[in-house]
């Protein structure tokens, strides 16, 4: 099945229930209370887009893929899917902020309400920052250090190993190694930190579901 196909479906399934919704089928409800239920939706969408994508990259996908691939070819793969995925959870990140701003404007809410903006703008920040300033750094310094390693005959096993080894004999090697690793750390701890302000919100989230 296509992207497309399961984007549609997907949608379809999305609609379907909001067409059927007690909020909206046979309700007689304001267009105002509509329009609030919606912009409640596209927060609670986009948030937990936001959220199982971040837990997702952070802490399985990165480390399977780490611990199956080919090191150049792993380094390959990141250098295409991190900078969709900080885009995609940047966007969802802002919507959730306008959304969360809308409903919660920032005059009469509480301070609790507050520093929940607050979390939300700093997730948003920190995907900015690994988008457009860590990444492309972390990305080229990735290159530099690919071509290092062909010329050194080593990156196509699996984990660093190989890497240690050969720096220990190529200071070239070592000093690319040490500069790749404080950029990536900075991205690293950007995404952490951005993972972390959307922890926060889910437990508020969690305080507001009344099952």
């Amino acid at each position: 099945m296509g992207w497309i196909t399961r984007f549609l479906t997907a949608i379809a399934f999305l609609a379907f229930g909001i067409l059927f919704s007690p909020e909206t089928f046979g309700s007689n409800s304001s267009s105002s209370s509509k329009l609030l239920i919606a912009i409640k939706l596209s927060h609670l969408l986009c948030f937990s887009t936001a959220w199982g994508a971040a837990l997702w990259v952070t802490f399985i996908g990165g480390i399977i893929m780490f611990k199956n691939l080919p090191r150049h070819q792993f380094g390959n793969l990141q250098s295409k899917m991190f900078p969709a995925y900080f885009s995609m959870v940047g966007i969802c990140c802002a919507i959730s902020v306008a959304c969360f701003g809308y409903v919660h404007p920032w005059r009469s809410s509480s301070s609790t309400e507050k520093y929940q903006l607050g979390f939300l703008l700093s997730a948003f920040a920190f995907n900015l920052t690994n988008l457009f300033v860590f990444t492309p750094m972390t990305i080229e310094m990735m290159k530099q250090r690919h071509k290092i390693e062909k010329e050194e005959n080593i990156g196509e096993e699996v984990g660093w190993t190989k890497n240690k080894e050969t720096a220990k004999k190529n200071p070239k090697l070592a000093a690319m190694n040490k500069k790749f690793g404080m950029i990536h750390g900075l991205s690293s701890l950007a995404n952490i930190m951005s993972f972390g302000s959307l922890a926060i919100h889910s437990w508020y989230l969690a305080g507001k579901i009344d099952l």
